[in-house]
């Protein structure tokens, strides 16, 4: 049964009031520990970052704190006072807000309405309406969130739907704000006025915890940090006293050499692997998703793709590997053109030599349902060496061919028996990449290399990236994370609202200078 308790006065009443205090906190689902024994204080008034690799257990501890979850047990006070958490609704009455990752927002009402949503004063909206109009100008004017009130949450770009998401926390009297990767999905311009906002709060007396797995913006915006790894806090200390390195290794258990620098590629030495001309894409409800998009890729180089997700990348690797045709434009894969009446199709694509890894690896890349063996050959069934002439499949020879997979791109467990959807998610990844990576392409598209795996995971894919590239071959990288397109590409190609809106070396980018072309602006 859990210890946590309702309300009630602090037992050390001479001892500063921290805002959070988690102390002991257990929490099993089946046989995982998702949280043993985590403590957790963070001081009123301050930003205080928490971080760890995929399964930590820094979500779970939050959803804990938010009223997601109930601890198994373990002893929950907030600003001095035990307390008992057992729904969202306990933890807003008790001055807790979360902005989450995914904006949980209704697109075609007005931001005054997503707002108003829940906490509505009167049955009477139109009654309501005025007070929390004048409440939210008020709230506007003193934290820096400037919104159009009456515009739909739909219409407005990602980083206003974020100020709508803070407004409703701080409408309903947050104090304590749980923000969980806030800059995910925003631009450089955009996360720069979060921060502003974000110090702003904090100067007025709000208290910030930060679920983030970017090590840079910790050292930039956080008072404190806690790591966790394995379901344990293992390191806490003040930012002035630590570094990404450190951070990085205590996450992982081991030092991590992370999106170190490299050398431009001779662009100029390659052939051309694959161009694409003046593509054009209007989507099944008449929404253009490419409007005259043109590029090449060379032999021996990395082109990053950058742009807020959305913007058109996903569609760009649908056309390029085949899975939609455009309405119009051309393509040449190693020498074979294509036209939309007769356009690429994957099967034709893996025969040219071109792997494709897409972003979203749950719906696209595996089965989840399916064995690690299964998966690991998806798309490659038909091959001689897992079937043959009359379609059988040889199972004993792919699941030693998954074997030796697993070995040379280190997923773990190697155990080709396993279901997929008991791997984590970078080793799930890193299965993909074996797959598509292992039968040497000489054109890679990649979306999204690293999305939700842990930094060693990142490593090793970035790693794996550029010995591709150095081995000859011509790489796509779609990434919406700009340390990793500044870390990995030889170029860079920006996007906004399916619109390619500039093409620089790297050696010319900077993320101001991209994050106002991922804005539709022109590079200076």
């Amino acid at each position: 049964m859990s210890t946590l308790a309702q309300p009630e006065p602090a037992t050390h009443s001479h001892t500063p009031a921290w805002a959070v205090e988690m102390e002991g906190i257990h929490k099993r689902f089946g046989a995982v520990r998702a949280n043993d024994g985590v403590n957790l204080r963070v001081r009123p008034g301050t930003i205080h970052a928490l971080v760890g690799e995929n399964g930590a257990g820094k979500s779970t501890l939050m959803s804990i704190l938010y009223g997601f979850y109930e601890a198994d047990s373990g002893t929950l006070r907030i600003d001095g006072h035990a307390v008992r958490i057992r729904s969202a609704q306990d933890a807003i009455a008790l001055g807790v807000g979360m902005v989450h990752q995914h904006f949980m927002l209704v697109e075609n009402m007005s931001a005054l309405d997503n707002v108003m949503l829940g906490a509505e004063s009167s049955a009477w909206l139109h009654r309501a309406a005025p007070a929390a109009r004048q409440r939210l100008q008020d709230l506007m004017q003193a934290t820096g969130l400037h919104v159009a009130l009456d515009t739909p949450v739909g219409d407005l770009p990602v980083g206003d739907r974020q100020r709508v998401e803070i407004l409703k926390a701080l409408f309903r009297g947050a104090k304590t704000l749980i923000l969980d990767e806030p800059t995910a999905v925003l631009t450089p311009q955009e996360m720069a006025q979060l921060f502003d906002v974000l110090r702003r709060l904090r100067a007025q007396g709000s208290t910030l915890i930060v679920i983030t797995h970017k090590l840079k913006e910790v050292m930039a915006l956080c008072d404190h940090v806690t790591v966790m790894r394995a379901g344990t806090v293992v390191h806490e200390t003040s930012v002035a006293d630590t570094s990404v390195d450190a951070l990085a290794q205590a996450m992982v258990g081991r030092a991590v050499h992370l999106m170190a620098p490299q050398q431009p590629a001779d662009r100029s030495a390659g052939d051309v692997r694959l161009s694409a001309q003046d593509l054009h894409l209007t989507d099944a409800w008449g929404v253009p998703r490419l409007t005259g998009v043109s590029l090449q890729l060379r032999a021996g180089e990395i082109v990053g793709v950058a742009g807020v997700s959305g913007n058109g990348q996903s569609e760009l690797l649908d056309v390029l590997s085949g899975l939609t045709a455009p309405q119009s434009g051309s393509l040449v894969v190693n020498g074979q053109s294509y036209q939309p009446s007769a356009w690429l199709h994957p099967t034709r694509a893996r025969e040219l030599g071109l792997a494709h890894v897409p972003e979203d690896r749950h719906a696209r890349a595996l089965v989840m349902s399916f064995e690690a063996w299964e998966s690991a050959a998806l798309g490659y069934e038909a091959l001689p060496d897992n079937s043959t002439a009359g379609g059988w499949m040889r199972g004993s020879a792919m699941k030693i061919h998954t074997a030796d997979m697993m070995d040379r791109f280190d997923v773990r467990p190697r155990d080709p028996l396993l279901v997929s959807a008991k791997f984590s998610g970078g080793n799930q990844q890193k299965l993909v990449l074996a797959r598509e990576l292992g039968r040497a392409p000489t054109v890679l598209l990649i979306g999204q290399p690293t999305r939700g795996v842990d930094i060693g995971a990142i490593e090793f894919i970035h790693g794996q990236l550029r010995r591709l590239r150095d081995a000859g071959c011509a790489v796509l990288l779609v990434s919406s994370e700009l340390d990793e397109i500044l870390a990995l590409a030889d170029r860079v190609v920006v996007m906004c609202q399916g619109v390619v809106t500039g093409e620089l070396p790297v050696a010319e980018c900077t993320e101001t200078r991209l994050g106002v072309l991922m804005a539709g602006g022109q590079a200076a």
